[in-house]
């Protein structure tokens, strides 16, 4: 018996990148997934490529009836949920260059940010957790317990001085994910939040472009050259984390193998943050 068989889980912004790689591990653990996501026609897509049967709906996280729309949805599709993957999230800015030991990139620091700015990264970045997570508690209630997994971010983990605003949203996930861990362990529901590190997105494609410009020493470089080049020296492990590693410890947490870890924000980085 795969280890995710018979359960049915939603990850939201899911469409690609990591949220799609956690899709498509939970899939090939057994579950049924349903993957909520702005762009309703990936989502579709990605959730018709999956190995078990899934679900892809377009939706906006951050609009409440919207969200709590489209769980309700997916369960009565699947018969309920088990499930609540958080992924739904966007970064804006350029990454801390400072933190591995090259020139700083300029702008995001808070003294230039406009307070709409700072509204809008905690919106996308834990209004989204926090309404997932309100969405899903009433249908794990109902199955008698569950799993939330919050995608938090290794910048809730540490100073962040280019990304003030994002860096507090994901550190507000891991709080909520300890908070709403301890309030809901009497109904059996497990929530633990997971802190990427450096992943190939289109988030990091768009800062390595920046970088492109704006940093001499990356002028004439392709954006995943220069990637590459940021995790050589950023990451001791010397390699980039992928969706799939991702999505390999989001299935963990949803297991059954991981049924007394509760409340754990765990990095995935490569051992960037030992540093």
């Amino acid at each position: 018996m795969l280890p995710l068989e018979g359960k049915t889980a939603i990850v939201t912004g899911g469409a690609r990148g990591i949220g799609a790689g956690i899709a498509a591990v939970m899939a090939r653990q057994g579950a049924r997934v349903a993957i909520l996501d702005l762009d309703g026609e990936q989502a579709a897509a990605t959730a018709a490529a999956l190995p078990t049967p899934g679900l892809g709906l377009a939706c906006d996280v951050i609009v409440e009836p919207e969200l709590q729309d489209a769980v309700r949805r997916v369960a009565e599709a699947f018969g309920g949920l088990d499930i609540m993957v958080n992924n739904a999230g966007a970064g804006r800015g350029p990454v801390d260059l400072a933190a591995i030991g090259s020139v700083p990139a300029a702008g995001g620091r808070v003294e230039h940010m406009p307070p709409e700015a700072w509204d809008e990264q905690l919106a996308q970045n834990l209004r989204s957790t926090f309404l997932g997570t309100k969405a899903a508690l009433p249908y794990l209630k109902q199955r008698g317990g569950g799993a939330i997994v919050n995608i938090a971010s290794i910048a809730g983990l540490q100073a962040a001085p280019t990304l003030p605003a994002y860096a507090a949203a994901k550190a507000g996930v891991i709080s909520l994910t300890k908070s709403c861990a301890l309030e809901y362990a009497p109904f059996d529901i497990r929530v633990n939040a997971i802190c990427p590190g450096f992943l190939w997105t289109r988030a990091w494609e768009g800062m390595a472009a920046m970088m492109q410009r704006t940093v001499p020493q990356f002028a004439g470089k392709s954006p995943r050259d220069i990637f590459l080049e940021v995790v050589k020296s950023g990451v001791p492990l010397g390699r980039e984390q992928t969706p799939e590693d991702i999505g390999e410890l989001a299935a963990f947490l949803a297991s059954p193998a991981a049924r007394n870890i509760t409340g754990q924000a765990i990095a995935v980085d490569g051992g960037i943050t030992l540093r």
